[in-house]
This record gives C-alpha cells, structure tokens and sequence, in this order.
C-alpha cells in the first residue's frame, strides 16, 4: 500500500511579518494570534496528490474519505498522474470512488500529463492565473483552488469568501453572530491585506483550535 503523504509543519517566511501587521491593524487578530502560539499552517506537499485527496473528499466525511483514499493508494506503487491514467476504471470503482470522482480523477491527471497545468511554473503567476487553470479541471471549483493556494503554495492574501468557516468566524468575532453578507466580509478584510490567507487561517482557528490541514 502507498503510504499517505505526511503532513508536513511549515512556517512561511512572512508568517512572523504578518502577525505583526494584523496585530497593528486589526483588534480581532490582536486578541487572537497571541492564544495559538507558534502553531501555523500544514501541508501534504505533493500538488497532484493534494488536488487528489480534494477530489476524493468531497461531499463524504473525512474517516470514510481516508478509507477509499486508502484503497486507492494501494492500486499504485506511487501516486502520479501516469499512474493513474494507467488504472482500470473497475479498480478506482472497487476502491470506492464514484463513476464521477473517477472521471475527475482521471481529467486531473490527464491535466497534469499533458501539461496543461502548468505547475512549474506556478511560482511565478498569479493567483488569479492560478486559480483560472485549476478550475478548469473537472471537480475543482473555486474554493478548492483558493484552499490550494493557502495550504499548498502559501500565498499571502487569499481571501476565500465561499467558505463558510471564514463567514462564520467574521460573524462570531466581528458582527456578535449576526449574519454577514459577502460585501461585510470583504470590508472585514480590508484591514487584513496583504496577508488575508493569515488572518483568515486565525479566523478558522477561532472556531476549531485544531490546524486544518489541505
């Protein structure tokens, strides 16, 4: 069996930068980026097999996403894009995916085989580039490119206003739990720039001390 990839503890270069600036500009961040320490963002490494385990997670919960991610790891020596062109379809289905996740899978791979992704070059685009490839991808949508951003290529300022522990935790920490539209969203952001992935990564914690990993 292909062993999962481990999570990996990073500390981006800005990270002490940015809870600095967030500190200064925001009364929210000031009260709690002091309550979680040192702890900050993790990482599975690998694009393709990141993007993989997003595709395979969605919509299940994460013991029964583990489960089939699991099985279909032990269809492969090592999980790459060739590798999985080269699976049969019965397998993956066996394994538990869906007829769907399968195609996605395999439109996923076949992006990165052909390089239609151009991953090595992601260094040096932009976020909006970025994102405009990844969702092009059958079963990545926008929020799956943003949460990649944050949690695989550590950019700065991602702002990811479809998620809703982002909205939640602006509701609870800024507005009393009162709803929040997408616009006062943006407006709570304002102070955050250029290190919105940072506060939002704070915000997250506020509901769950425990560090997501992507």
């Amino acid at each position: 069996m292909s062993p999962a990839l481990p999570i990996i503890q990073v500390t981006p270069p800005y990270w002490e930068e940015a809870c600095k600036h967030l500190i200064m500009k925001d009364r929210v961040m000031k009260r709690l980026i002091p309550k979680f320490g040192d702890v900050c963002l993790e990482t599975r490494g690998d694009a393709f097999v990141t993007l993989a385990r997003s595709i395979v997670g969605q919509q299940i919960s994460v013991k029964a996403s583990q489960t089939i991610w699991d099985r279909f790891a032990a269809l492969q020596k090592k999980i790459t894009p060739y590798s999985v062109l080269k699976l049969k379809i019965n397998d993956m289905r066996i394994a538990g995916l869906s007829a769907r996740k399968v195609e996605y899978l395999v439109d996923l791979a076949i992006h990165f085989d052909s390089k239609a992704v151009h991953f090595k070059e992601w260094s040096k685009m932009t976020d909006d580039d970025i994102i405009e490839e990844l969702i092009a991808i059958r079963g990545i949508g926008r929020w799956t490119a943003e949460m990649f951003l944050i949690f695989h290529l550590m950019r700065p300022n991602v702002l990811p206003l479809d998620d809703v522990g982002l909205i939640n935790g602006i509701s609870h920490n800024y507005f009393s739990g009162e709803t929040v539209s997408r616009s006062e969203a943006r407006e709570v952001a304002q102070a955050w720039a250029p290190y919105c992935s940072v506060a939002t990564w704070y915000i997250w914690r506020s509901l769950d001390p425990v560090p997501v990993a992507y």
